[in-house]
């Protein structure tokens, strides 16, 4: 299975979507922001990349950004609840500048190991 990094700043989403990878068989490193995760990206070798859009300090957009000039073939995943305009803006402009997949938050479990399963 995979080596997966997932950032998002809230724990509780961390958990959830770290537990279920963990429980498909992945390993699974946590960041709660972009810079965070780039660091991170930065000192290992990973197979996925899950990133929430809307965060402070760096936001999911500019954090995919930065990820495809480190590694350009890395897969990412993007998620969003949304803000003020709803998810659907954000991850059409994740999917644009290089989200292999996008999930709306909520999202089920299978809907996520069915996005993994096709990027890795």
């Amino acid at each position: 299975m995979g080596n997966i990094l997932v950032v998002d700043d809230d724990e509780q989403v961390l958990d959830v979507v770290s537990e279920m990878l963990r429980m498909d068989g992945h390993e699974v490193v946590t960041a709660g922001n972009g810079g965070e995760a780039l660091n991170k990206f930065r000192c290992a070798d990973y197979d996925l990349v899950i990133t929430d859009l809307i965060m402070p300090d760096m936001e999911g957009l500019e954090t995919i950004t930065e990820l495809r000039a480190q590694k350009e073939a890395i897969p990412i995943i993007a998620m969003s609840g949304g803000g003020r305009v709803g998810p659907m803006d954000y991850l059409e402009t994740a999917r644009f500048i290089g989200a292999a997949e996008t999930l709306a938050k909520p999202f089920t479990r299978n809907e996520l190991v069915q996005a993994v399963s096709r990027l890795i």
